[in-house]
């Protein structure tokens, strides 16, 4: 299965890293493109240098992803004559994440201004799986109405709002959280996040009677 992943000026730039290198390990392919600011942002918060073409362009994607980057084939945002352009060649659907208020505003009235843009609006007159993570706060009416938009057309919209209910003790836990409620919507089989399996009957100690803390998620990870 192929996708196409979009990365935006948002900020959240690990849960584009996250599912990236998922998308990988579940045997997809993906085509990627990095809008101006959104390269801003992936040097600020990953400290990720992506301005080379060709060969140079493909090492610098090797260094940052590894041997996951032969997955990976990446288009300039203005390189409007590139596969996921067209209807014919997406079929996985399309990814944008994070995705800036921006972006998200013109995706909705269908204004296509570059490759990430332009690869959303197809997905959406194709019927495909059109993916948003949105990383924003606080949200405006504008945001919220051009959201309500772009789900009343069909977009799926999964904000940036990593839950707690897993007990997560690292910054990894709460961006996989995210990352594995992107995969379930897209509908590619992941060991990302676990899963929630319920709340099991309280136990009390018979010596003291208090009931011991419990792990309703326990070891088992989502598959």
């Amino acid at each position: 299965m192929r996708f196409f992943v979009g990365i935006t000026g948002a900020s959240g730039h690990a849960y584009a890293q996250g599912l990236l290198r998922a998308l990988a390990d579940s045997d997809c392919d993906v085509d990627l493109s990095i809008t101006g600011a959104g390269a801003k942002v992936l040097k600020h918060e990953l400290g990720v240098v992506l301005d080379g073409e060709g060969e140079g362009l493909s090492r610098q994607l090797a260094d940052w992803l590894g041997e996951r980057a032969a997955s990976y084939r990446l288009f300039p945002v203005d390189q409007i004559e590139a596969p996921p352009a067209s209807g014919t060649a997406l079929r996985g659907g399309a990814i944008i994440c994070p995705c800036s208020m921006g972006t998200l505003a013109r995706i909705s009235v269908g204004y296509s201004s570059n490759l990430v843009e332009r690869a959303a609006d197809v997905a959406l007159k194709e019927g495909l799986p059109l993916t948003l993570v949105p990383r924003e706060t606080p949200l405006s009416a504008i945001h919220l109405e051009n959201m309500l938009r772009l789900a009343r057309l069909g977009a799926c919209l999964v904000p940036a709002m990593p839950g707690f209910y897993h007990r997560p003790s690292t910054i990894d836990d709460l961006v996989e959280h995210v990352v594995g409620k992107v995969l379930d919507r897209v509908g590619v089989e992941h060991r990302v996040s676990k899963r929630w399996k319920g709340l099991p009957e309280p136990e009390q100690d018979p010596g003291t009677g208090v009931v011991p803390p419990t792990d309703p998620l326990g070891s088992e990870m989502g598959g």
